[in-house]
């Protein structure tokens, strides 16, 4: 029997598109993105509730960020990845603009690098691609997909589990060099995001549907969290057990009578689902 949970609403700010939730271990605090609004944001995380206490505003998109053991952060714009040091000081990591694509999701690997995947902007299908930095090497790992979503490892670290959300396809490979296998796909909403808690199953983001869906990794449907807004778009697992669910979920999309009908919309979300998470890597610059 699927088990059944209910998230609710953790703060009153909205973000068009809220995304990319982690937890920074070492700083008791949450990050995450709102892309089209250009922001960055940190916050304090209590059962039911997460306080914002810092943002970094930016001219254009804020596609994802990472942050290292020191606590710079590293954030994906449309095609750019810039280092941002404690004391505020920007720099150019690497720049990945392609024409007709931004950035998307990413996230660091067990190693410290960062992954991070692209998304077409207009109607063009299979060529986008996932990349890994690593220091000033780029090394492609796919160049195939229409909308490069969640990332997320196995407890061991040997499993890379990816998302391309217009197939609705969940990927598995052996980490980090073995070829990329089709899971499952998902054909009712549309896969967004997602994390891997203790025991290994994922966690993912139904935008569409209103709902986190807990699947093991071959697909099976163990447990459901229905979020009370239609776009949820990504989950990560926080607080200093790692025992809160958040989901961060967005208003774009979404007409004026809609978000009449589904105003918690754009709001983050927490839920207590019985499992913990995976403390998240630190990028190393």
């Amino acid at each position: 029997m699927t088990a059944r949970f209910v998230a609710r609403p953790a703060g009153a700010e909205a973000y068009t598109l809220g995304e990319g939730p982690i937890w920074d271990a070492d700083r008791d605090r949450l990050l995450w993105v709102d892309i089209q609004g250009g922001t960055v944001h940190a916050g304090s995380v209590e059962p039911g509730r997460i306080t914002v206490t810092g943002t970094w505003e930016f001219d254009d998109v804020a596609c994802v960020v990472a942050v290292s053991e020191a606590g710079e952060l590293l954030v994906a714009q449309r095609g750019e990845v810039v280092k941002i040091d404690p004391d505020g000081v920007r720099t150019p990591i690497a720049d990945l603009s392609r024409s007709g694509s931004r950035l998307n999701d990413g996230g660091v690997d067990p190693q410290g690098r960062f992954l991070v995947g692209g998304m077409a902007l207009d109607d063009s299908k299979g060529t986008q691609t996932l990349v890994r930095l690593d220091g000033d090497a780029v090394t492609v790992l796919d160049d195939d997909l229409t909308l490069s979503n969640g990332l997320a490892w196995s407890p061991d670290g040997g499993t890379l589990y990816s998302v391309d959300s217009v197939p609705g396809v969940i990927y598995g490979r052996d980490y980090p060099d073995g070829e990329r296998r089709e899971l499952f796909r998902i054909t009712d909403g549309l896969p967004d995001g997602l994390c891997v808690d203790a025991i290994g199953n994922l966690w993912i983001a139904n935008h569409g549907l209103g709902r986190i869906e807990c699947r093991t990794p071959s697909g099976e449907l163990l447990a459901l969290v229905d979020v009370d807004v239609p776009h949820p778009t990504s989950c990560a697992f926080a607080g200093p057990n790692l025992g809160i669910l958040v989901i961060t979920t967005a208003t774009e999309g979404l007409s004026p009578t809609e978000l009449t009908r589904q105003p918690a919309s754009g709001r983050l979300f927490t839920a207590a689902v019985g499992v913990t998470g995976l403390r998240t890597p630190y990028w190393k610059p």
